[in-house]
């Protein structure tokens, strides 16, 4: 009798183990999905978001008409098993019948963001064209300590030091969600063990050239020796970095409200009015609502140095790897860096559309509006950037003018005349993006014509 009392007694860890996973998973969705609500899992094919798709395969059969269930795997093809990992995810899905979609993606090596950086952008930009309303990720609570350790250790503020949060909207593409993000590791594995589930291992992961890898292998587990629960110490500290990170964006609130001007943007002489720490605040948030990744302390202060300096007609110009902080004309613009325009000239022969940096020129036909169509007739006709020197007559009334007075009265930002497309016909300047079409090219009432426009990026 003991030998089957001792398997019994074997197993209940892992039962509890698995109720522990439900159990969230039942927590996290049942107050926030409706009928029919589609959620899809990022499946990487480890053993966390097998997990993940397993648990939530089987609540998707208890309640069908509350989850349609999917998945996804980006094959990011660094690793020499990449092929093998989507084999096994497609496996995986088709035994439990549950639809996915495999998206290759090449990362960049040089991007100056790490491999895993570059990974992970690619990774989300994937995330964000699937057709679902929530994407389940498998990040559980020992990935939130490590998290956190790793943020504070790179001098994160608040919101870093909150770690990943269980909830994100994104700009486009399914709400992110982090189901299992109170769960820990050795739930997760309990629960693989009691359903005998399979799952691929990442060599990468006993890398301890990776950061994450050696808080996980050498840190952690000594950490937690010292110091009992100290995992579960810093997913609760997260918990309250995140709700003093929701009062400091409200506080960033109000403040980009107090400080707006009638464009809506921040107005720089209120910006002056605020206090150093809101200043501060206030830009990081902004920052965040641009679509930006949050910058580092140091970008922040030498932006917050220059600001205080800068007067209504200053054009200050501050970058990240995102994006610009613009001063112009008293206020800031945050602009996110966009593809130049080509270096050599572009010959137009009749297109529907060229590209143009990023964007394209459109060319439809007009009447009374753009340019005479007989004088693009057997012409030779080359969209080009702007070079210095060009000049306009945008009205046969008055005087030909340069093309830079032109684009300050027309109120053309600094960081977008580099980025106008110019057309030559024979070359003579026709026209402008942003401007429009020289007097002596221009359509007259009721005469055929053709219609530049420039839809940038």
């Amino acid at each position: 009798m003991a030998a089957p009392g001792s398997r019994r007694l074997r197993k209940r860890p892992e039962a509890a183990a698995a109720a522990q996973v439900d159990a969230a998973l039942a927590g996290f969705f049942r107050p926030r999905l409706t009928p029919g609500a589609r959620v899809c899992v990022g499946l990487s094919g480890g053993i966390d978001s097998v997990v993940l798709l397993h648990a939530l395969w089987r609540m998707a059969r208890a309640e069908a008409p509350a989850i349609r269930l999917s998945a996804a795997h980006v094959h990011h093809g660094i690793s020499a098993r990449a092929d093998d990992w989507a084999a096994f995810c497609s496996a995986c899905c088709a035994r439990l019948e549950v639809p996915l979609r495999v998206v290759r993606v090449e990362v960049p090596r040089d991007s100056g963001e790490g491999l895993e950086g570059a990974a992970r952008r690619l990774r989300h930009g994937v995330f964000a064209e699937l057709d679902a309303d929530w994407l389940a990720l498998a990040h559980h609570r020992d990935d939130q300590a490590e998290t956190v350790l790793l943020n504070l250790l790179r001098g994160a503020g608040v919101a870093g030091a909150a770690g990943m949060l269980a909830e994100r909207p994104q700009p486009c593409g399914p709400a992110l969600v982090r189901p299992l993000l109170g769960v820990a590791r050795a739930a997760i594995e309990g629960y693989a063990e009691a359903h005998g589930l399979a799952w691929v291992d990442d060599e990468s992961n006993g890398d301890r050239h990776f950061r994450r890898n050696f808080l996980r292998h050498d840190v952690m587990p000594p950490l937690e020796q010292k110091f009992p629960g100290a995992g579960a110490s810093l997913v609760r500290a997260a918990a309250h970095f995140a709700e003093a990170a929701a009062l400091l964006d409200d506080l960033a609130a109000l403040d980009r409200e107090a400080v707006a001007a009638a464009s809506g943007r921040i107005a720089l002489a209120a910006f002056h009015r605020l206090a150093p720490a809101r200043a501060r605040n206030l830009l990081r948030h902004a920052w965040s609502r641009a679509g930006f990744r949050a910058p580092d302390a140091r970008w922040i202060d030498e932006a917050q140095k220059q600001l205080a300096t800068a007067g209504a007609s200053s054009e200050l110009r501050l970058a990240t790897a995102d994006g610009e902080l613009h001063v112009y004309r008293g206020e800031l613009h945050l602009v996110p860096l966009r593809e130049a325009p080509p270096a050599a000239p572009v010959p137009w022969s009749g297109q529907e559309a060229l590209p143009w940096a990023g964007g394209r020129v459109r060319f439809t036909a007009s009447t009374g509006q753009g340019l005479r169509r007989g004088a693009l007739a057997e012409k030779h006709v080359l969209l080009q950037a702007r070079q210095g020197g060009e000049r306009l007559q945008p009205d046969a009334r008055r005087p030909r003018r340069t093309l830079r007075n032109l684009l300050q009265e027309n109120a053309v930002p600094p960081w977008e005349r580099e980025r106008l497309p110019l057309l030559w016909i024979d070359g003579r300047l026709a026209w402008v993006g942003a401007i429009g079409c020289d007097a002596a090219f221009a359509c007259a009432p009721g005469e055929a014509g053709v219609l530049p426009v420039w839809e940038d990026s």
